[in-house]
């Protein structure tokens, strides 16, 4: 089983969490995608939803497969979530945001009952960090907003490379209008702190730390795939 095939298999698990009448948020990214092509199959053979995408990628791929969108606007409170995530640990921590959308991600996962992470075995972790953390941030004062995060992680005894994210040949902006900062800190001992410390910095706008708000994880090996609950590797 390759890489794409364990990300289906853990789609196509997370679908039976999936029932008619769900408000459910769609997640953005590979494996996000792989769920929204086999969800379009269902809600073609009469599964009734309500979906709210995370980014204007996952809204467009929506839209052309045929699943029922409103905005989190019109549709503000849901029922389930269904997200990737670049790294997950045993307590369900994630980090996530290497597809630019992490915003937006936990903006609708903050609005739902549940969030069902789904992601192959490479994205288990004991500790976070390997990832690079993306950090999303308005591009005014970037230079001393990008200083301010330097401080805060020393603060912590984390360093490591700030990159600014590019795109081409200009910084990359998110659906949102904001610049992102990939912190490659290698080890993330205390996401809690970290994530207290980043919010403290007026120019951050948000981090990729999703922290208490996964209830569950699905996860695809190559003998198929498995749920991984909290303190439960």
């Amino acid at each position: 089983m390759d890489a794409r095939q364990m990300k289906i298999e853990a789609a196509r698990a997370a679908l039976t969490y999936v029932g008619s009448g769900t408000r459910l948020g769609i997640g953005t990214g590979s494996t996000a995608e792989e769920f929204v092509r086999l969800l379009a199959e269902k809600v073609a053979a009469g599964l009734a939803i309500e979906g709210v995408a995370t980014s204007e990628r996952t809204a467009r791929l929506c839209v052309e497969l045929g699943v029922p969108m409103k905005s989190l606007d019109e549709l503000p409170e849901l029922d389930l979530t269904i997200d990737g995530a670049d790294e997950v640990d045993g307590a369900l921590r994630l980090i996530k945001g290497g597809g630019g959308a992490l915003l937006r991600e936990k903006i609708v996962a903050a609005s739902s009952a549940r969030m069902i992470v789904i992601a192959d075995e490479s994205k288990v972790v004991e500790t976070l960090g390997a990832f690079a953390l993306p950090i999303e941030v308005n591009p005014f004062g970037l230079v001393s907003t990008r200083i301010l995060i330097e401080k805060a992680a020393s603060r912590l005894g984390l360093s490591g490379a700030l990159n600014l994210r590019r795109s081409g040949d200009r910084n990359f902006m998110t659906d949102g209008g904001h610049f992102i900062i990939d912190a490659s800190f290698g080890r993330i001992p205390d996401a809690e702190a970290l994530s207290i410390e980043l919010h403290s910095i007026p120019g951050v706008v948000e981090h990729g730390l999703f922290i208490n708000m996964a209830t569950l994880a699905i996860i695809a090996g190559p003998a198929g795939a498995h749920t991984l609950q909290a303190n439960n590797t």
